[in-house]
């Protein structure tokens, strides 16, 4: 297994690259962050009927125009792994001011159908919009072998302007990121936008080894490129922030006892990548969720108790290397879990979302008010 993860890793290392620059975009936004963060809103959002367990949300963006200021997207069912387990969705009604009845919008059973094989568990959904205002959402799909033998599926809105309840999504195909079957691949963090209207998906390889990859799109959601981000064998899970528009930080979940959160950088769009020195913040083996909102506003979520999942934290910096607690956006203790969160920018509010307990997904909403 160690030898075939390693062939693996060789190569994707000595692949013929021709690389698709892109410059980094930030969110449309409108804010003072000289002021004080506030609280603007928070609770659970809505489970599909009858469904007792929930894990890893996406938050997505949405445009002005739309009737929902952000869409979430979860995996749900009994358990996780479980055959019942589908991709659910909900989105915050601007009207409102609510979250809708959650829907599920992906099945195991009719993905497989439209991929010609077996599908045994779906997983980590990531959404992004395409130059056309089309919903992507990115799955991790299993066959047998678990999650180290998953596959990234692709799948697109079918139709542009639906709401949710008209919400359909079509295979667009399975990403082809190694010649041994497209395995080990799995997504779990946001795109970074580009100006062209394009993104850079953040993925990871997870067969014996850990490695992140930088997976670069254009605008239609083609795939173009993809660079391994770190040589290092225990980092999965990365989370993009732009410092400027080549200048970019990957931060990452770190496998290894007593963790830390682990950086790496490119400074040419990345073209190259480099390692960086640990971040002095503790991961316990935890997903992290990152947005640049602005050059030197630079926002993380992350779990920052030794060895549990109990504290999740909201944390700033201006530069990425040196990150301030702004605030605890869950507490617990023991075995309680607060964990995989995600990040997102939308009507001038950072948004975020988290597991609660494994059985729901909790959001909270922040802004900086106007004197």
């Amino acid at each position: 297994m160690v030898f075939l993860a390693g062939l693996l890793w060789w190569d994707l290392g000595h692949r013929a690259y021709v690389p698709a620059l892109g410059k980094a975009a930030w969110p449309q936004r409108s804010a003072d962050f000289s002021r004080p963060i506030q609280r603007q809103g928070q609770g659970h959002i809505p489970m599909p009927t009858d469904t007792p367990a929930a894990h890893s949300s996406s938050l997505l963006a949405m445009p002005a125009k739309h009737p929902d200021a952000v869409m979430a997207f979860w995996f749900a069912g009994t358990r996780e792994s479980a055959p019942d387990i589908g991709i659910a969705a909900s989105g915050f009604e601007r009207t409102t001011q609510q979250w809708r009845a959650a829907r599920f919008v992906v099945n195991r059973q009719t993905l497989g159908q439209q991929l010609g094989f077996g599908v045994r568990r779906l997983g980590n959904p990531v959404a992004w919009l395409d130059g056309q205002g089309r919903v992507h959402l990115f799955v991790v799909a299993t066959g047998p072998g678990g999650w180290a033998a998953s596959r990234i599926v692709q799948l697109r809105q079918s139709q542009a302007d639906q709401t949710l309840e008209q919400l359909t999504l079509e295979v667009v195909r399975v990403l082809p990121l190694s010649w041994w079957f497209n395995v080990s691949f799995l997504v779990r963090t946001a795109p970074m936008p580009l100006q062209d209207g394009g993104m850079v998906l953040p993925v990871y390889f997870e067969l014996g080894l850990k490695y992140p990859v930088a997976l670069r799109f254009d605008a239609r959601g083609e795939l173009l490129d993809m660079a391994r981000i770190s040589a290092r064998p225990h980092m999965l899970q990365p989370a993009l922030v732009a410092l400027g528009e080549s200048n970019w930080l990957a931060l990452m979940r770190d496998q290894r006892r007593d963790g830390r959160v682990t950086a790496a950088q490119t400074l040419d769009a990345g073209l190259h990548w480099q390692d960086l020195p640990d971040l002095a913040l503790t991961n316990p083996d935890a997903s992290v969720a990152a947005i640049a909102l602005t050059p030197g506003q630079l926002w993380l979520a992350h779990n920052s108790s030794v060895g549990s999942r109990h504290l999740l934290d909201l944390s700033h910096s201006p530069e990425g290397q040196s990150w301030q607690l702004v605030l605890r956006l869950a507490q617990g203790s023991g075995t309680d879990e607060y964990s995989y969160p995600a990040l997102a920018w939308a009507d001038n509010s950072l948004w975020v979302s988290y597991t609660d307990q494994r059985k729901s997904i909790a959001w909270q909403r922040f802004a900086w008010p106007a004197p």
